[in-house]
């Protein structure tokens, strides 16, 4: 301890866990959509031609809804924004579930689309300003809750999937439980740096000033996008990555490497679990090594398991392949909120809710660019290209470089309170 007040630890921790937890509803919220996607095509009898636009249409409106957010938290604070839209996901969620028209589809998964965007976007804003607080890596914790949630989501899409529930019977227990739980836990969403104190500025503006009294905007100031833009390349890698194996990893197996049905649904669960163990783990590494040397490891184990999946001549190697692309990726996305974080310390809130925009790109691209390449060349091939672009993020890891943050490198902030 350094003489930080106890009431101040006390606030933190609960906002690291109330943070963790709204990071696990959407995971799960998440996993429940995309999962049973195949049900909700039965349900409003969508065409395979039309099904395509729905399913774009969601991360188009979830970059807007981000685009949305950066506006909104000028005037409003981010954990206000978060409190009112994951209410909304999930209710969206339920909407989803309960209409017969596809019109009713389009409402639902547009308020969806839109309340994802202001979540993603809001909730890593949090992130961001929680880790400046500690002064220590703790992104990728919120990240790996994320991950168990995305793992619990499949696993109820999967029982209610096997035993044939309807929609709503398999949405409405997880959201009349989820939802209470998100509210109450709201009440401890924090902004606060443990070294600052906010204050109010003219027209209601987040400050902070620090301990020589300089002030710094937190919702203001500006974002140089030739300097985001490494971090905008290697959020659309590694969501191009992630897309890929998501999408095509059942197909490949069961297409190209000649696996059963069964067998073929092992990849992608592979790849979820050792994305939540290589997450839960990772923020050890970052305050290790440092989130350079930990980037580029990622990269380097990504993109060889690209290369193995590729290569391989039987399906369980090319599990292997998906397995390791799991450790791999796994850490990408959390650190390149925290360096965007570290980039633009008093206009972080813009740079996140920019920079969250292209998680949606990559998941546009990804999936198209891989079949198509697929259907034009050959599916070990069109591996090969998420695999190279991976590999480009080796070119950019100097961005994620932590600076006078001294975030890892076998060192806290000698100021930081350990809470938690």
């Amino acid at each position: 301890m350094t003489g930080i007040p106890v009431n101040t630890d006390v606030r933190l921790r609960h906002g690291r866990v109330s943070l963790a937890l709204s990071f696990l509803v959407q995971g799960v919220a998440f996993a429940l959509l995309v999962t049973r996607i195949p049900a909700i095509q039965d349900r409003y009898g969508i065409s395979d031609g039309l099904l395509p636009v729905f399913l774009a249409a969601v991360p188009i409106l979830a970059g807007v809804g981000s685009v949305l957010t950066e506006k909104i938290v000028a005037r409003v604070r981010p954990r206000v924004v978060l409190r009112w839209a994951q209410p909304v996901v999930l209710l969206a969620l339920l909407g989803v579930a309960a209409g017969d028209q596809v019109w009713q589809l389009a409402v639902a998964l547009g308020a969806f689309g839109l309340s994802v965007g202001a979540l993603d976007a809001s909730m890593n804003m949090l992130g961001v300003r929680l880790q400046r607080a500690y002064g220590r890596s703790i992104m990728l914790g919120f990240h790996a809750t994320y991950s168990l949630g995305g793992i619990a989501g499949a696993s109820l899409a999967w029982a209610g999937a096997h035993w044939d529930l309807p929609l709503l019977v398999s949405y409405l227990p997880v959201v009349v439980v989820l939802l209470p739980a998100a509210l109450v836990g709201s009440r401890w969403y924090t902004e606060a740096d443990v070294d600052t104190d906010r204050e109010t500025g003219p027209g209601g503006t987040d400050r902070e000033t620090g301990p020589g009294g300089a002030e710094a905007t937190l919702t203001g100031g500006s974002v140089a996008f030739k300097a985001l833009l490494p971090l905008c390349l290697v959020m659309t890698f590694a969501y191009i990555g992630d897309s890929t194996v998501s999408n095509w990893s059942a197909k490949y197996l069961q297409d190209v490497l000649g696996s059963s049905d069964e067998v073929a649904t092992v990849p992608y669960n592979a790849y979820m679990v050792t994305t939540l163990l290589g997450r839960a783990a990772g923020d050890l590494g970052v305050r290790r090594f440092g989130p350079v040397a930990v980037v580029r490891f990622g990269a380097l184990l990504a993109a060889a398991g690209f290369a193995v999946v590729a290569l391989a001549p039987g399906a369980w190697v090319g599990i292997l392949g998906f397995t390791m692309l799991g450790f791999g990726l796994c850490v990408l996305v959390p650190q390149c909120f925290a360096a965007a974080g570290r980039m633009f310390p008093g206009a972080s809130d813009a740079a996140v809710a920019r920079l969250n925009i292209f998680n949606y790109v990559g998941f546009l691209i990804g999936s198209p660019l891989v079949g198509a390449l697929g259907d034009v060349w050959s599916y070990r091939g069109a591996m090969l290209v998420p695999m190279l672009m991976i590999l480009a993020t080796l070119v950019y890891a100097p961005s994620f470089a932590d600076g006078a943050a001294r975030y890892g490198g076998r060192h806290d902030r000698s100021r930081a309170a350990d809470v938690g």
